[in-house]
């Protein structure tokens, strides 16, 4: 059966049956033919359903076999290794095969497909750290990572305190080896790793899970260590400060300086508007009585037109019988 029979053809012969499953085009006499039948079949067996993305690493190793692609594509040997899923339908629900039988708890399980919450060990060790120390979530935290790995290569068996417990020059311990160059060796790798609440945790799980401690215990031992970094880090911070103002360094404002000026300003710009909207409600109040406002009113309101000329000829009549003729306006007698 050749690609133009099966092109013209309605019906799935045996033949072209037999053919469909075998995916290279070697086990096929036409590999023309099981191309446009994958195609076909698809739409045929599966309705709406249109298999070719599945079906993709089978195409391409066929236009790879018959010399239509000189190379195979970057994604050829992935796609191989990691076949797409080939399920696209959802399990039914299952339902009691006895009649008038109801599923335990009598009402349809409305969640059957709903994803599982993932839930994590040390889930609930940060919420007791955050919930007691809430600003700690106000600092800015570094993102930036070197691979995506970093995590990783921290060593949580270190204190958090490690940095600052520096032993003398040429001090030995019980085994013999020098307790600095030990020292200087561990923060070669673990300088970077970040001291926050994060820390704490990882600290606190490291303690729970290898040295078999309990969860309060190792939480005070890992919440100490974490206090006395940041102690020491503070008061560097603080001295460092005081000594170059000591010697003449200027420091701008800081950012909560800044944020406060901007919310005095913000405050005098609305305690301004709020007095203009006071003062106006008071004399719409206070004219709501007297009246003030409505003869302020008519005063300002313009005058017609005819109006004002019989106003400007009436100041200009002399009194006299006959009266001044009127320019552009109606006399007006005594």
């Amino acid at each position: 059966m050749n690609s133009n029979q099966l092109r013209t053809s309605t019906q799935i012969t045996p033949e072209a049956f037999r053919c469909w499953p075998k995916t290279h085009p070697s086990q096929c006499a036409d590999s023309n033919a099981i191309l446009y039948f994958h195609e076909t079949a698809s739409l045929l067996f599966m309705g709406r359903y249109n298999l070719a993305p599945q079906r993709v690493n089978q195409k391409a190793t066929q236009l790879l076999s018959s010399k239509r692609l000189p190379n195979p594509p970057p994604w050829y040997h992935i796609s191989s290794t990691v076949p797409p899923s080939s399920r696209l339908d959802r399990p039914p629900l299952q339902r009691s095969q006895i009649p008038g039988h109801k599923p335990p708890g009598g009402k349809k399980k409305s969640k059957l497909f709903k994803p599982l919450q993932l839930k994590y060990e040390e889930d609930r060790l940060r919420w007791e750290y955050f919930n007691d120390h809430p600003w700690e979530l106000a600092r800015p935290r570094v993102v930036l990572e070197n691979d995506g790995r970093d995590a990783e290569r921290w060593d949580w068996s270190v204190p958090l305190d490690h940095a600052l417990n520096r032993p003398r020059a040429g001090e030995v311990n019980a085994l013999g080896r020098r307790t600095d160059a030990e020292w200087d060796r561990v923060r070669r790798t673990q300088a970077g790793r970040p001291i926050n609440g994060e820390a704490v945790v990882q600290r606190q799980s490291y303690l729970m899970s290898h040295d078999g401690l309990t969860t309060a215990l190792a939480y005070d031992t890992a919440r100490k260590e974490f206090y006395r970094y940041r102690h020491y880090l503070e008061t560097s911070t603080r001295v460092a400060r005081e000594e170059a103002l000591a010697v003449g360094a200027f420091f701008g404002p800081g950012p909560v300086e800044i944020g406060m000026h901007l919310e005095n300003q913000a405050y005098e710009g609305w305690k301004a508007w709020a007095e203009k909207e006071v003062a106006a409600m008071k004399q719409m109040a206070g004219a709501a009585y007297t009246g003030t406002e409505n003869e302020g009113a008519a005063i300002s309101s313009p005058e017609v037109p005819e109006q004002e000329d019989l106003q400007e000829v009436s100041d200009s009549v002399p009194a006299s019988r006959r009266g001044q003729e009127a320019q552009g306006g109606a006399a007006v007698h005594p």
